[in-house]
């Protein structure tokens, strides 16, 4: 089921996306996340993606709120296709 957000949430998501592309990983012409699992074999980059979903799960109260629930809804998401 594909997530909805509201209004106020979308213009923000379509004016910057520190969640998927975020601007600090994306420059250049390769994506960083790409490179990463490039370099780690199958099993080591789905660790990769579970150690992130934690790291983003845990700070969420503490830090990041919403847009560290969205990351790790992310990372998730790419674990899943895989």
């Amino acid at each position: 089921m594909p997530r909805t957000y509201p209004p106020s949430m979308i213009k923000e998501l379509m004016t910057k996306d520190e969640v998927n592309h975020p601007s600090h990983y994306t420059t250049g012409k390769v994506e960083c996340i790409d490179a990463i699992e490039s370099a780690l074999t199958s099993e080591e980059f789905r660790g990769y993606l579970k150690g992130n979903i934690l790291k983003y799960t845990w700070r969420e109260r503490g830090k990041g709120g919403d847009e560290s629930m969205r990351k790790a809804e992310w990372y998730l998401a790419r674990m899943v296709r895989k």
